[in-house]
């Protein structure tokens, strides 16, 4: 392997890392660099962008979830053949989840262990001078991460990039760039984040738009010389937390809906031999007759209820699928598997019914953090007892619990029990949590 690698982050979330990060992997990709990302944490959407951006398959890299071999493995395996492997950092630099350091799921958990040096992101639209304070803590904060430059973003004038820029340079901090306020490059939002990377009219487009933005506003010869070598500390055991296929050959919901999958879960399941069989619940299809699992993915189903409602050849097949062969959904598939969703405005529509619950939008309430689970019975995700590691993201919440069987119990981040999550009938189950890794400690 001979890529060098770097870590794109900022003080919080909000102040444009995914725009520039995308920029810079748009400028390299075009300079004919091979260029290589990869997510930090649970994050579908901004993978999806990466993939667009470079033309190649990104990764998430997790290191509260994922143990340091799974890490090093899908470090390796996604920095392969590639000149540059650049990595995009959650929320702010330090945070996540309190636990020790090293799995905190925090980008300088990444940062460290792979010996990466960071281009810090900071938005200075609000602050001029007091910028530089701001780079000093974080240059300072751990000897592990190293802040290898700073990039400047939404400066008001050219005064305004000056001053702060000469705050930060006398720390002897290098300055990779300053971009302007742009509203043209600014990323469409939702409530789970930012618009898919699939539903942009045109892609190409946007990545002209946003190399044109980092060739005019970024030192990309400094920003690619400030990569270093990739440290691996743990290959040794190759299948350390990947999580098993649930079949041999694998019927999985695939389009706008039903979009959030995590590409390594899926090449496990390749890996070890499974089949993956997409079908489009949106396009009434139902799954597969000769795939002998179904799984169905979070997306968003309450933009596409009526529709989902509608696809009679689905859920008939579905249901059909469902009396011989499992048949499991995560977040917004477990979502379909119940009796309704009921939108902002009270209205319901009904779903698949092969669980008993109902969910609703009526009272949007954040669902977020790390989950811990235990399986409850043998399941898609293993044996009774299994454990395995991932996280809740949804603003949807339970109207009616149904009287399924539980599916799991969880606990959070710090191990504080949450009580039992999902439901399972027969061979149907499904539950809000999003499966990354199997827990093998």
């Amino acid at each position: 392997m001979t890529a060098r690698g770097l870590i794109i982050a900022a003080p919080h979330s909000g102040a444009g890392k995914t725009t520039i990060t995308l920029a810079v992997l748009a400028a390299l990709q075009r300079r004919g660099i091979k260029i290589s990302a990869a997510k930090t944490g649970p994050d579908y959407i901004d993978p999806a962008f990466h993939a667009a951006m470079t033309g190649r398959a990104a990764v998430n890299l997790d290191s509260w979830a994922m143990p340091a071999a799974l890490l090093d493995i899908l470090a390796a395996r996604a920095a392969d053949s590639a000149n540059i492997f650049v990595i995009e950092g959650v929320m702010g630099l330090f945070d996540g989840a309190p636990v020790s350091a090293g799995r905190r799921g925090a980008t300088a958990d990444l940062a460290a262990h792979f010996n990466l040096p960071v281009v810090l992101v900071i938005d200075v639209a609000r602050q001029a001078q007091s910028a530089a304070a701001v780079a000093r803590g974080f240059a300072s904060h751990d000897p592990a991460v190293k802040i290898a430059g700073v990039v400047l973003n939404r400066t008001a004038s050219e005064r305004h990039r000056a001053l702060v820029a000469d705050a930060v340079s006398a720390l002897g901090l290098p300055i990779f760039g300053a971009l302007p306020r742009d509203t043209t490059i600014t990323l469409p939002e939702r409530h789970l984040g930012l618009v898919q990377a699939a539903e942009h009219a045109d892609l190409t487009a946007l990545s002209d738009r946003l190399a044109m933005v980092a060739e005019r506003h970024l030192d990309l010869d400094a920003i690619v010389a400030a990569a270093a070598p990739l440290t691996l500390r743990a290959r040794g055991n190759s299948s350390a937390g990947f999580l098993p296929p649930p079949g041999q050959r694998v019927a999985l919901a695939q389009d706008r809906a039903f979009s959030f999958v995590y590409p390594h879960v899926v090449e496990a399941w390749r890996g070890a031999g499974a089949e993956v069989i997409s079908f489009s619940p949106l396009a009434d299809e139902a799954p597969p007759e000769r795939a002998d699992s179904c799984w169905l993915p979070g997306g968003y189903p309450e933009l596409h209820a009526d529709a989902i409602a509608a696809a009679r050849r689905f859920a008939e097949g579905l249901r059909r699928f469902a009396a011989t062969r499992p048949v499991h959904g995560e977040c917004g598939g477990y979502m379909v598997l119940g009796q309704s969703i009921e939108d902002a405005d009270g209205r319901h529509c009904a779903m698949t019914g092969l669980l008993g619950h109902s969910t609703s939008f009526a009272k949007r309430k954040l669902h977020l953090g790390y989950r811990a689970a235990r399986v409850l019975s043998d399941s898609v995700l293993g044996a009774k007892g299994a454990r395995v590691l991932g996280h809740e993201f949804h603003y949807a919440s339970l109207a009616s619990q149904g009287d399924d069987e539980a599916f799991a119990e969880l606990r959070d981040a710090q191990g504080r029990a949450l009580g039992n999550s999902g439901g399972r009938r027969d061979r149907v189950s499904g539950t809000f949590f999003h499966a990354i890794a199997a827990d093998d400690s």
